[in-house]
């Protein structure tokens, strides 16, 4: 097992949290760092470091659990208007805990929340989307 992190301590109680669900397979609590009131992440109780360490049955107990989570933090505040579902997984992506992990930031009307949008600086013809996609299928 990798060296116990924040959210195993989190976990375990050895640390508190504002918890909002819990069950035998995934913790949920409030980010301490509020993007937004509401600010959720949800870790598997089993560490994992991140997606790329889930199999399919650990992608079950934790990944279904995103919409039962999402509406109670939507139906949680009237003013929630949508919500942003992420997962960084490693260092590039934005990863700086190496424990799997989702956040959920509700989003209010002008809430100046500003996310990067995905980017459309970078357009590819026909022939290089293919070869891709090819790439990618082959991995199934």
């Amino acid at each position: 097992m990798a060296e116990e992190d924040i959210f195993d301590k989190i976990i375990s109680g050895e640390i508190p949290a504002y918890k909002v669900y819990e069950d035998d397979d995934v913790l949920a609590f409030l980010d301490l760092s509020q993007a937004t009131p509401g600010h959720t992440l949800m870790v598997p109780k089993q560490h994992v470091d991140s997606i790329f360490d889930y199999d399919d049955a650990l992608a079950e107990k934790v990944l279904t659990k995103i919409p039962k989570v999402a509406r109670a933090i939507k139906a949680s505040d009237d003013a929630i208007i949508g919500m942003n579902i992420l997962m960084n997984n490693g260092e590039p992506a934005g990863q700086s805990v190496f424990h799997s992990h989702i956040h959920f930031i509700p989003r209010y009307a002008d809430d100046d929340l500003n996310l990067p949008a995905p980017s459309t600086e970078h357009p590819v013809d026909e022939q290089t989307y293919n070869e891709r996609a090819e790439k990618i299928r082959k991995q199934f």
